[in-house]
């Protein structure tokens, strides 16, 4: 009977010794690469997507470190191990010193916008016609029966491709698409036509770190969701709750 309590006892230190270690190789900050996105990723930390990254991280004791890059250099950066994590990634979108968490953190409204003398497409019909996006989102990799496409390096001149007829349609989320109708004195020459909506996933860097922080932000999703709590950042800039 003494051996056993022994025995119990060190088993029970060693299970405690191995808690605390696990939870010190937690680190204290997570480097977040993203894009600047309006309201959602500014680069003074402010926007929807900041707030449920501190959300999700900072009350368990890991700060937000905030790189704001363009989309494919973010991407690069986590593969590099220079970033913790990319904002704005879509399931399975890059193959190759990264991984993705069970959970995704926001949806994402994907839109069509065209001139409003061609036919709404569907996403049955988007094999018609010539689209046009920003390098490194692949859409061809979420749209059906996509094969014209182009893709460009800024989103400054895509109005101009479809007033000239070099596309028919800019596919991109909506966030994006009215703030490229904003940059126009004519949007009403304009129509926007919602296609389908996609997951957004945060990209982890396949390290050990990376892994670590993965499972936390899994962990804190759970609870989150379940109780609720980041229903009110949603409502708060007023856009649809992505766990309903």
């Amino acid at each position: 009977m003494r051996m056993r309590q022994v025995w119990l006892g060190a088993l029970l230190m060693l299970c405690t010794l191995a808690g605390a270690q696990a939870k010190s190789e937690l680190p204290g900050e997570i480097r977040l690469a993203s894009e600047v996105w309006e309201a959602y990723t500014e680069t003074d930390g402010t926007g929807l997507g900041w707030d449920v990254m501190r959300k999700v991280f900072e009350p368990a004791g890991v700060r937000l470190s905030i790189h704001s890059v363009p989309y494919t250099r973010s991407v690069g950066l986590v593969q590099r191990g220079e970033a913790d994590a990319w904002v704005g990634s879509y399931r399975d979108e890059v193959e190759g010193q990264v991984f993705y968490p069970r959970h995704h953190y926001d949806r994402d409204q994907i839109v069509a916008l065209g001139l409003k003398g061609k036919p709404a497409p569907t996403l049955d019909s988007l094999g018609k016609y010539r689209l046009v996006w920003v390098r490194g989102y692949g859409y061809d990799e979420y749209l059906p029966n996509v094969h014209d496409y182009r893709e460009v390096q800024r989103r400054s001149g895509i109005l101009g491709m479809l007033d000239l007829g070099h596309a028919d349609f800019y596919i991109d989320a909506r966030p994006e698409v009215d703030y490229v109708l904003g940059q126009t004195s004519k949007p009403q020459q304009y129509r926007m036509t919602d296609l389908t909506q996609l997951p957004l996933y945060l990209g982890f860097a396949d390290t050990p770190r990376g892994h670590a922080l993965a499972e936390l932000f899994d962990r804190r999703m759970t609870q989150l969701i379940a109780s609720g709590e980041l229903r009110p950042i949603f409502a708060h800039w007023q856009q649809p709750y992505p766990f309903d």
